[in-house]
């Protein structure tokens, strides 16, 4: 494996290990539009748990994680109760939504972890841009983005009212799993 301390870019290629996220000290924010694109919302999901393979080759790293799809929170309890409700996420009868990765990836646009994510039962590919990461002393520190197209996932309830895209923000601590 390449030594932990390279770095490509602003990403620090982490030793090699399976590493928990700590929900507690990661964040998963999203900005979409409303009201005709006109006026930006911005909220979080909670994240309830995660793992991280650091693997050689480094293209044969994964993660892993899963959102409680009612953590929706864009500190508006009308706009929360619609998106978990089935008009959106349909929370209730689909709890969670999953991410699970299939590839690593690095190129003249930097390192991208592509992969699935289900929502509301309906799985579509996902490429995550990873923009920073961090690693000493047992801790994996990440932040990466993606843009999530709502209407891939079948929840098309207010076109023109609600963004058709979300676009992610992930800020991830993981800590080093015991051998």
């Amino acid at each position: 494996m390449s030594d932990p301390a390279t770095t490509a870019g602003t990403v620090e290629i982490p030793a090699e290990g399976g590493y928990r996220i700590d929900p507690e000290h990661s964040t998963i924010s999203f900005v979409t539009r409303h009201v005709f694109g006109l006026a930006p919302v911005r909220g979080t999901f909670s994240l309830a748990e995660g793992h991280i393979e650091v693997a050689e080759p480094l293209s044969a790293s994964s993660a892993r994680a899963t959102i409680p799809a009612a953590s929706v929170d864009t500190r508006n309890a009308a706009r929360d109760t619609t998106v978990r409700s089935a008009q959106y996420l349909d929370a209730e009868n689909h709890p969670h939504i999953g991410f699970v990765s299939t590839g690593l990836s690095h190129g003249d646009g930097g390192w991208v972890l592509n992969g699935e994510l289900t929502v509301r039962g309906v799985t579509r590919p996902l490429a995550v841009r990873v923009e920073r990461a961090s690693a000493g002393g047992g801790t994996l520190r990440l932040r990466a983005s993606a843009e999530v197209d709502r209407y891939a996932f079948g929840i098309t309830a207010m076109k023109g009212m609600t963004g058709r895209r979300l676009t992610m923000t992930l800020a991830v601590t993981a800590v080093r799993s015991p051998e």
